[in-house]
């Protein structure tokens, strides 16, 4: 028998839109472990997506399975709300998965919370930024966007191209290098470029869209990467501090050529699309640092860092404002003189011990990526030099024209009516606070190149919510279309990132709903995205996930992204809400 636990419905207008929900899956209420049933979803590409990727939620049968909770559960939950996009921060970076490489996701995100994040931000800016969420947690929450596309989407299947693997670049996360590590650290980036070339020429002979292929050539190459980056963080730990976050560097992507980039010209990029700033890196252009420098240079480091995150924030919460040269102005000026500042303390402090760089400061100018029409800088760029450039694709696309398209994701944007962000409790135990910087991802966005073995169902109907489908949901008229994601709830008690972004976390047993051996129970983060799409719409199989290319819209390639920049004391707070049952905001 269906039940009917509850609908979305908003309270209120403007940006900070309260938002209530009586929804519970499968009537649970405070439960906080489920179990679904998985179809498999589609596991090959098609020439287009078609309506047997719709299905009639009514024809979905209930696969939402309760788990009983323990005498020592942890039944409360604790809501945030950081609206819906409406500042309208969209980027086709994704800063979990693919940290590093601007675009990397080649399909558009929503993002909300954290104003300032990009693909290179650091923990430090983050910390810093503002955010979109009333109760001032800086964490990031994003997800692929929906749109919809009434054009005819009957054409054959493109040839993906040839594959080819993109990894973070080291070079942007390094400390400077003392001159006593400097030897050892090229050879370490010389390594990388290698594995990188090594696993180029293993891929080379793949036809189409290998999934063996494509796992065995990351899996190796994954185990060298981290071996190397391994050695590069000992040895610099050896001669001074040691880098933190080289774990998130380790796991790289496969693409494929013909989603390198936009043809016929540069792109129109839309005002509505948020820029980013580029600048040059000084990293990469440092000379040998002394010893007695080292501290003070990498202080300035970091400041460098920060000041782009500012910007960045800035590029947000301004859009809109002034004339055609406010950026420059009000934004790109600003942190030019800045970082010249900034750059000229660098050349200082190296040159009380050596010789004085005389070329820093002339990287004090940036530029936009994704320039809306104004706010450029000829001095700007990204860097050119360094020993590793990561396998970084030369041209992934940028979101252009009025919709913010990219290649294979057309169509208008669908804003999503309300955003639910939960964090919920464990079956069999109480909570632990989640440590601060916690990067988790749920779903999977290669299901088609890489296997559907992490891919989650998460597609329902208000109103139906005791079941979640692997295909797009065609809903009753009145019942909006949802996606519920669900977040691993287990933490192996040390990591804050993995070499797979994923094994550091872990979901609760399915039958039981306790953590595996060596892993704790976390607040599990639930995100709820609801959407009003028309019935005929629907009917006509005319809404679709951006994803990568070479997924094609595939519904089962649905996933979602969170880094946790939670204060400690409110992360406290929010454990204890949970641990003592209340329902709290």
């Amino acid at each position: 028998m269906r039940t009917h636990p509850g609908r979305f419905r908003s309270i209120g207008t403007g940006k900070a839109r309260a938002v209530t929900l009586s929804i519970a899956v499968a009537t649970l209420g405070a439960v906080a472990t489920v179990t679904v049933v998985s179809g498999g979803g589609r596991n090959t590409a098609a020439a287009e997506v078609g309506l047997d990727d719709f299905v009639s939620i009514q024809n979905v049968a209930p696969n939402v399975v309760a788990v009983p909770t323990g005498a020592n559960a942890s039944t409360g939950v604790f809501t945030v709300d950081c609206g819906v996009n409406e500042n309208g921060k969209f980027s086709s970076d994704n800063p979990v998965a693919q940290p590093g490489i601007s675009h990397g996701a080649e399909h558009l995100h929503d993002f909300v919370g954290n104003l300032a994040i990009t693909a290179d931000t650091s923990d430090e800016a983050l910390a810093a930024s503002d955010t979109t969420c009333r109760n001032g947690d800086r964490s990031s929450y994003f997800w692929p966007v929906v749109r919809i596309d009434r054009s005819v989407r009957d054409q054959a299947a493109a040839d993906p191209g040839p594959p080819a693997v993109a990894c973070p670049q080291v070079t942007d996360r390094l400390p400077s290098i003392p001159s006593t590590a400097v030897v050892e650290v090229r050879r370490g980036l010389i390594a990388l470029n290698e594995q990188i070339d090594e696993a180029n020429s293993r891929l080379a002979s793949s036809e189409g869209i290998d999934v063996d292929r494509n796992n065995e050539v990351l899996d190796w190459l994954r185990d060298r990467r981290a071996e190397t980056l391994k050695q590069l963080a000992n040895e610099l730990g050896r001669h001074g501090a040691r880098p933190t976050g080289m774990v998130s560097m380790v796991d790289c992507a496969v693409y494929y050529g013909s989603h390198a980039g936009h043809t016929g010209g540069a792109p129109t990029v839309s005002p509505l699309a948020t820029p980013t700033v580029s600048c040059p890196g000084v990293r990469e252009r440092l000379p040998v640092v002394p010893p007695q420098a080292s501290a003070e240079v990498d202080r300035n480091l970091d400041l460098l860092d920060r000041q782009i995150a500012e910007a960045n924030e800035r590029l947000v919460t301004t859009a809109g404002q002034g004339g055609p040269n406010f950026i420059d102005n009000a934004i790109l000026g600003p942190l030019r003189d800045k970082r010249f500042a900034t750059l000229d303390r660098i050349e200082i402090a190296i040159g009380r011990n050596a010789a004085r760089p005389t070329n820093l400061t002339q990287l004090a100018g940036c530029r936009l990526l994704g320039n809306p029409g104004g706010g450029s800088d000829a001095d700007g760029g990204d860097s050119g030099g360094g020993a590793d450039q990561g396998g970084e694709p030369a041209e992934l696309p940028v979101p252009s024209g009025p919709n913010l398209e990219l290649p294979g994701n057309t169509g208008e944007i669908v804003r999503p009516a309300q955003v639910l962000i939960e964090y919920r409790g464990n079956a069999t135990s109480k909570v632990t606070p989640m440590p601060r910087f916690l990067r988790a991802l749920t779903g999977d966005s290669k299901p088609i190149s890489r296997g559907p073995a992490n891919a989650r169902n998460s597609w329902t109907c208000s109103g139906f919510e005791d079941r979640l489908s692997d295909k797009y949901p065609i809903c009753p008229d009145g019942s909006q279309v949802l996606r519920v994601h669900d977040f691993p709830g287990c933490w192996d008690g040390k990591n804050i990132d993995s070499e797979n972004h994923r094994s550091h976390l872990s979901f609760p047993d399915a039958a039981t709903g306790a953590c595996p051996t060596g892993f704790v129970a976390i607040p599990q983060l639930r995100i709820t995205i609801a959407y009003d799409i028309p019935q005929d719409v629907q009917v006509n199989g005319q809404y679709l996930l951006d994803s990568f290319p070479e997924e094609d819209h595939n519904p089962f390639s649905d996933h979602n992204d969170f880094i946790n920049v939670n204060s400690e004391k409110q992360m406290r707070k929010i454990a204890k809400c949970i641990n003592i049952g209340r329902s709290c905001r």
